[in-house]
């Protein structure tokens, strides 16, 4: 059983990567904005179910061997890059070109904003280092490792939660004060944006 103050100083140590902008963050602005809060939550359930598959591997030992292979590294790397530039070409293309009244479906790999979350967390490769560089300093070699690497996922998925609800609580704010279409447009093409320049850093990192 992990000691409560390593779940503590882990929680510590992660926060300033929780607090940093990414893909999680980008897609919430971009469908809580258009739609509602309630698109939050399979936005949130994608993060989390990534940080959990980080841990699986981790505990598995797959994250190690992708960490130390620079081929497979690279790839996962560029594959998490190609799919955010992706993701930031289409956000822009339906902020500039808005659907009909009917509604123009979204791609078929793009439909699901649960699989965009999990996707955009799960080839993040900076995402699985956690459970491989940081998350190790804070368990104990004596114990089942597997439950330490849960519990710390579990506090990280906590935090990751509390986190984006709160963002949303913000965001929404912000979209009643900003509910013309031109400033939806406005906050859709600032995500695409965001997206191609994460996309862009994922890359060239």
């Amino acid at each position: 059983m992990i000691q409560p103050y390593a779940v503590l100083a882990f929680v510590t140590a992660v926060l300033p990567l929780v607090a940093t902008p990414g893909t999680s963050l980008a897609l919430l602005m971009r469908h809580t904005t258009e739609v509602g809060r309630r698109r939050a939550l399979p936005v949130i359930l994608g993060t989390v179910t990534g940080l959990y598959a980080h841990a699986t591997l981790a505990t598995a030992g797959l994250s190690a061997l992708v960490m130390h292979s620079s081929q497979a590294f690279n790839a996962v790397k560029l594959a998490g890059a190609a799919y955010l530039i992706a993701l930031g070409v289409w956000t822009w293309r339906t902020a500039t070109r808005p659907p009909p009244p009917h509604r123009r479906p979204c791609p078929p790999h793009l439909n699901s904003l649960y699989a965009q979350a999990l996707l955009g967390n799960v080839l993040n490769p900076k995402a699985a280092s956690i459970y491989l560089t940081l998350a190790p300093q804070f368990l104990t070699p004596t114990h089942p490792l597997a439950a330490q690497l849960f519990t710390l996922a579990t506090a990280h998925a906590l935090l990751m939660t509390l986190w984006l609800l709160t963002w949303t609580l913000l965001i929404r704010r912000a979209t009643l004060l900003l509910h013309t279409p031109r400033a939806k447009a406005t906050a859709a093409r600032l995500t695409a944006l965001a997206f191609l320049a994460l996309g862009i850093h994922a890359a060239t990192a």
